[in-house]
């Protein structure tokens, strides 16, 4: 079983290296570390007084799985979630904030089990997520990916600019699409045609 740190390694191997891409609300972000959060975390790299873009390109590869397994795991508390369930929504959390939390807590509550959507794992929230995997233990897993896809594809049909993230220039899945389906098990991948057909409409 992956570590933690392995995970948080692995995340930082999928988010890449520095960008800056407007389109990004985000902003500048290095290894998936935005210029938001190293303001808020007050790293200034540089001893300049100010956290800027040349602090992001400064991050180190280092700082930013301590900064996912400090502020992104432990401090929301996935460590406390069924261990099937950690390195999908950690990967999430990293991805979208709280909204990886939200996506969990309205899959419980299609499972019947009475939490709200409010982005933290709280005792009852977390108490449901363990009655869910005893629940549906061969499924969960596939279904909170499942469940962050549909986010993905709901969000760029909102917001035309991120459709880049969902799907690449030649028509195929974008990276959005490929990471929430890293987490799925194979027979629950969209085919391309059902990828295409899903997408048609943004065209």
């Amino acid at each position: 079983m992956l570590s933690v740190r392995d995970i948080a390694e692995e995340i930082v191997a999928r988010e890449g290296g520095f960008v800056n891409d407007p389109d990004d609300p985000g902003g500048a972000t290095k290894y998936g570390v935005t210029i938001q959060t190293m303001r808020r975390l007050g790293l200034d790299l540089d001893g300049d007084g100010q956290v800027n873009v040349t602090d992001v390109r400064n991050l180190s590869r280092a700082q930013a799985v301590d900064i996912f397994i400090a502020h992104y795991f432990e401090r929301p508390r996935i460590g406390e979630l069924p261990a099937p369930l950690q390195p999908s929504v950690f990967d999430m959390y990293v991805n979208a904030g709280a909204n990886a939390v939200k996506i969990l807590q309205r899959l419980l509550g299609q499972m019947e089990l009475e939490v709200a959507v409010d982005g933290v794992l709280g005792p009852v929230s977390l108490g449901a997520a363990h009655e869910a995997i005893r629940m549906a233990p061969d499924h969960l897993v596939d279904a909170y990916g499942i469940a962050r896809r549909n986010y993905y594809f709901r969000l760029a049909d909102r917001r035309p600019a991120s459709r880049k993230y969902a799907r690449t220039r030649a028509g195929g899945k974008g990276g959005w699409i490929t990471r929430a389906e890293a987490f799925i098990a194979p027979r629950y991948h969209l085919s391309e045609a059902a990828f295409r057909q899903r997408v048609a409409a943004w065209d």
